[in-house]
């Protein structure tokens, strides 16, 4: 089955307008001028610079990206971006249930889920993340774990189309520490096995890794045989290091 890969870069609560405008033009040019038509390069950036960003990449290579979306399409919700104002921006995708919105903002699976929800509403595509942490994993509930978060946080009618599961181990997002290819390959295995077992043609989402990717492990963990590319955060923030993830990808 031929799966489409992705890189993402995730920007979090970092940018400038004017750096910002720099990243977001070396990246679209060099994506432009690299004439791959894979892996499919995503930007997210902070709300606040979605608009900049998207005049940058344009109708280009480079996709625009949210991350984070309310799960209601309108109302009383001061400080939160609903999926259809994303949409509006320009964006077609957008992250939900990163784990620092799960443990920061105490998002549990039925949020997650809602909001992935909200996405497919309004057009976007769910990157829905998921991962344990080092407590977890220490106490042998990795695969317990993750089953859950698939089941719970993924809605039921999702397909390849609409949908893309990031696994990011809470132990390595930020911290430098990159969960070996025997844990990323055991995980997506497992993620993919679960997928295929709850929804009608779930074994063929994209499964991304997320967690200090860097470019000195991004080929490493994008050849795996279950992963479909990146979810990239810190190195996201420097144009060079995410082209070399990019030019990294085996698609």
């Amino acid at each position: 089955m031929s799966r489409t890969r992705y890189v993402i870069g995730n920007w979090k609560m970092n940018g400038t307008r004017v750096g910002a405008q720099a990243l977001a033009r070396a990246v679209a040019a060099a994506v432009a001028a690299s004439g791959r038509a894979s892996p499919r390069v995503v930007l997210c950036p902070p709300a606040t610079l979605l608009a900049m960003v998207a005049a940058e990449t344009g109708e280009g290579r480079v996709a625009l990206g949210g991350q984070d979306c309310h799960a209601r399409p309108s109302g009383a919700f001061t400080g939160d971006v609903s999926a259809e104002m994303l949409a509006e921006a320009g964006c077609r995708y957008v992250i939900v249930g990163h784990s620092e919105r799960r443990t920061l903002h105490s998002e549990d699976d039925a949020t997650v889920r809602a909001k992935a929800e909200a996405a497919h509403r309004a057009g976007l595509v769910a990157v829905v993340c998921v991962g344990e942490s080092l407590a977890e994993r220490e106490a042998g509930r990795t695969s317990e774990v993750l089953a859950r978060q698939v089941d719970l946080s993924v809605p039921g009618g999702s397909g390849a189309g609409d949908t893309l599961v990031a696994y990011e181990p809470v132990w390595a997002i930020g911290t430098g520490r990159v969960a070996t290819p025997a844990q990323v390959a055991e995980a997506h295995a497992g993620i993919r096995a679960r997928l295929g077992a709850r929804i009608a043609g779930g074994a063929g989402i994209s499964l991304l890794y997320g967690g200090s990717v860097k470019p000195d492990n991004a080929a490493e963990l994008q050849a795996l045989a279950d992963v479909d590319g990146a979810l990239v955060g810190g190195a996201s923030l420097d144009a060079a290091q995410f082209l070399a993830i990019v030019a990294a990808s085996p698609g």
